[in-house]
């Protein structure tokens, strides 16, 4: 297991280099100058963007920058925003839990809907409570988040009153209240999350279940729920771990949208705040974080692999 995860990490290494340089390009991608941005297009007058180019660097070659910034990164240094002049590290130290949060919860919520549904299903093909997951399925998958966070807050907030609409509680202050103000956003990521996970599931359930070795162990007379659980769930469970970790990942980068819509402070909103504030420090801070995210999530799902089906550790 220590070679396995020793070869995972080391193909990781490349890949961080290059997702470094994809993200220090953004602030020659996105319009404007990062001088004008933090003095203002009012007060920019020629000494004072020579002055400012100086101070941050940006009057150095490109491969000079990018060599210090990642110097500086190496040391936790994100740089400061031009907008509010907090540290770029402190912004995400603030904001990362929330979107983390929102992730794994949607994606744990779509597990512990999708993976009961998808047995039934697989166990009873053709029948309604197939039709009727594959029907849930196609929705989930479907139908976009905007939409449905929008159908959430119309009818849970606003008519029946029963969820608040926006707003973000810490669980350190009220459990009660954090649970009420998340549950809107975790069901209108977690859609998606059980929609995945219930075709996954189905399908290679299905699969495994029509297997000689199954059905041997039907033949001894062992109980259908024994059958399932001990003999077909493992083998079947490889697909849900990658559609597990895509979704993960998937959430984490479509928290923009959901972010927005239920004003939750986290990172896909910075991301979006950043932007149309023109503050490329703390917009590369929080790209960087959220690839990365998805990075170690990737790793864990590889690992998980090989703790699932040992076969594929040692191949």
């Amino acid at each position: 297991m220590g070679r396995f995860l020793r070869r995972r990490l080391l193909a990781v290494v490349p890949l961080l280099l290059l997702v470094t340089s994809m993200v220090f390009s953004l602030i020659l991608l996105l319009p404007g100058d990062p001088a004008v941005a933090l003095v203002g297009m009012e007060d920019a007058s020629e000494e004072k963007l020579a002055a400012i180019r100086e101070r941050m660097g940006l009057n150095r070659p490109l491969v000079v920058q990018y060599v210090s910034w990642l110097a500086r990164l190496a040391h936790g240094d994100l740089g400061v925003s031009l907008r509010t002049g907090q540290p770029v590290t402190e912004a995400i130290r603030e904001r990362a839990p929330i979107t983390l949060g929102l992730a794994l919860t949607a994606t744990g919520f779509g597990l512990l809907a999708g993976v009961p549904l998808a047995i039934v299903a697989a166990r009873r093909r053709g029948g309604l409570v197939d039709a009727a997951a594959s029907g849930l399925a196609a929705f989930g998958v479907a139908v976009p988040n905007f939409w449905l966070g929008s159908m959430l807050v119309l009818v849970l907030a606003l008519h029946l009153r029963w969820l608040p609409a926006t707003g973000y509680v810490s669980p350190f202050e009220s459990a009660g209240d954090a649970f009420r103000h998340m549950l809107l956003p975790t069901l209108t990521l977690g859609a998606s999350a059980v929609a995945e996970v219930t075709r996954q599931l189905r399908s290679s359930l299905g699969e495994v279940l029509a297997a000689d070795y199954v059905k041997t162990a039907r033949a001894k007379g062992l109980a259908e729920g024994r059958v399932v659980a001990k003999h077909a769930l493992r083998p079947a469970l490889i697909p849900v771990i990658t559609v597990a970790g895509l979704t993960i990942s998937r959430l984490v980068s479509n928290t923009v949208v959901v972010e927005s819509i239920f004003a939750l402070p986290g990172l896909g909103r910075l991301n979006l705040e950043s932007v149309l504030n023109r503050d490329f420090p703390m917009l590369q801070g929080a790209v960087l974080v959220t690839v990365l995210a998805v990075i170690a999530v990737n790793v864990l799902s590889d690992l998980l692999y090989g703790l699932v089906d040992p076969r594929i550790r040692y191949g």
